[in-house]
């Protein structure tokens, strides 16, 4: 435990000197108490670079990059939940990018040595300098040998002692929320231990490469048919926890607009095709890349898109992907009513509510959308105001929408780039009308019931628990807490358990001390 008092003042000198609390408590201003205590670490005789032209929004990312893994970890993870830290600090957080210094070739070789076995290793050939570092993982480029076939790679490979050094600060940031929390009553309501907890379980999850390697393999299983879509195959000989080998892509990133029109690849359909296929895995799979921005996205020698960077996934449940395709389609339509009414019966918002009230309301935000132009109708845009139209009729948060409606945002970013023409609602119209048909179909309904049914069948002696489970993982889903039968939430409850040990120690020893001073003195 002094360790992680060790660390958290480490952690506080390193926050205070940054510029970060100074940006933030232009936007939500901090207790005095805590002012106080960072103006004493953030004593030096050393003066700080100017950076007065630069955007408080530049100054923020750059602070919080400057602080490594843990804080920009903590910075994106908080970009997702306005709730806490508030939408002005979300949105600024939304641009933090984790950029880093590569780490050495001779650590590099050591890790894939260590993973990998010294045979595979030494079948690895031409293995490059790092091509891209970022804040967990470095990517380099080699060759390896798959039966007597010499194949290009990109093999990522995570930071040397990362999982020990986040898990250390992100301990000790816990001991720090459980500190805040228990002093300052108006932030038990933010749940800031369970928050740092989830942002450790998340991380760690990503720190396993094997996660993300399954991740791209269902992706391309899911995808394999999808015209002008390709995901790079992986080779799990040469995957391991630390390691993950993919193809290599030969291709030019979706940045490069004039590249791309320069091999006669039509722009405006890439454009397209960006948001139809989003779509398409959304409502058809319910697994999406959830991480789609310019860096992340290629196109090929043969004019396919073709992602990278599977560690950020989104799922959406068959229910909520009928209903997300129905609200969408509906808006399309512009029949509010029926929104409304797939509102209701999907249950985000209660029986009572008055289904013409809630019409009018929807109403509200889709007329002057298909009042602009096309260049400023979006979809992700949509998604957001329907949100915050719903929480006032007593809606339930549901993360895995959310995570799908910033995503469709920077998709929609990336395809106005490449189009700024871009018409979003024509683009998705024959995707969420061929989904919506598909599903609609006798036959494939009857499919469909069949395999439930059967599914049904096998688990029916399992039914009570799976009850139980599913409502408290429903619960969870809701209100983003953990749930409460889980590791995960035991292994927290084991935490907080030691941390209020630690203060109970810390105040006994403290009357000690005090004690024997008096006795002394």
């Amino acid at each position: 435990m002094l360790k992680k008092i060790f660390i958290l003042l480490r952690i506080a000198r390193r926050l205070a000197i940054s510029d970060a609390v100074e940006i933030i408590s232009r936007i939500h201003r901090p207790p005095l108490i805590i002012k106080v205590l960072l103006n004493i670490f953030a004593f030096s005789f050393s003066k700080k670079n100017d950076q007065s032209n630069k955007s408080d929004e530049d100054k923020l990312c750059e602070s919080i990059q400057g602080m490594g893994t843990t804080f920009i970890k903590l910075g994106q993870f908080l970009a997702t939940r306005p709730d806490i830290i508030g939408e002005d600090v979300s949105k600024k957080l939304e641009k933090l990018q984790d950029r880093l210094p590569p780490f050495t070739m001779q650590e590099a070789k050591n890790i894939l040595k260590e993973s990998l076995g010294n045979d595979n290793f030494k079948s690895i050939l031409n293995l490059s300098d790092p091509v891209a570092a970022a804040s967990i993982a470095q990517v380099h480029k080699a060759q390896i040998n798959e039966n007597g076939v010499i194949k290009d790679v990109a093999i990522k490979i995570l930071r040397p002692e990362i999982r020990k050094v986040f898990n250390e600060e992100i301990d000790a940031l816990m001991l720090l929320a459980y500190i805040i929390q228990s002093t300052i009553t108006k932030t038990k309501r933010l749940k800031l231990v369970e928050v740092v907890f989830l942002l450790k379980e998340i991380t760690n999850h990503e720190m396993d490469l094997r996660f993300e390697a399954a991740a791209a393999n269902e992706f391309a299983e899911n995808t394999k048919n999808d015209s002008g879509f390709f995901v790079p195959k992986i080779y799990w000989n040469y995957t391991s926890e630390k390691v993950l080998t993919l193809d290599w892509v030969d291709g030019v990133s979706i940045r490069e607009k004039d590249l791309i029109n320069d091999k006669n690849i039509d722009v405006k359909n890439i454009a397209s095709n960006i948001i139809q296929h989003f779509l398409r895995h959304a409502v058809r799979d319910g697994f999406f890349h959830a991480d789609m921005h310019q860096g992340n996205l290629f196109i090929n020698e043969s004019g396919q898109i073709v992602p990278i960077d599977f560690g950020i996934m989104g799922r959406i449940d068959k229910i909520n992907r009928r209903y997300l395709a129905e609200i969408l389609f509906g808006f399309i339509q512009r029949d509010y009513k029926k929104v409304a009414e797939v509102h209701l019966v999907a249950g985000l918002v209660p029986n009572n509510v008055n289904v013409d009230e809630l019409a009018q309301a929807l109403r509200s935000i889709g007329e002057p959308i298909f009042g602009q132009s096309v260049k400023d109708i979006s979809g992700g845009k949509l998604l957001k105001q329907l949100f915050d139209i719903t929480e006032k009729f007593n809606m339930q948060t549901q993360p895995q929408l959310l995570l799908l409606q910033k995503t469709m945002v920077v998709v929609e970013g990336v395809a106005r780039k490449l189009n700024p023409e871009t018409n979003i609602w024509e683009t998705s119209r024959p995707v969420l009308e061929k989904w919506l048909r598909e599903t609609k179909d006798p036959i494939n309904n009857f499919t469909e019931t069949l395999k439930d049914s059967a599914e049904v069948l096998r688990k029916l002696p399992e039914l009570p628990q799976m009850m139980e489970k599913a409502n408290q993982a429903l619960t969870f889903l809701a209100s983003g807490q953990i749930p409460q039968n889980s590791n995960s939430y035991s292994a927290m409850k084991n935490k907080e358990l030691e941390m209020k040990s630690f203060r109970n120690q810390s105040i006994i020893g403290l009357l000690l001390l005090v004690f024997i001073g008096f006795m002394v003195f």
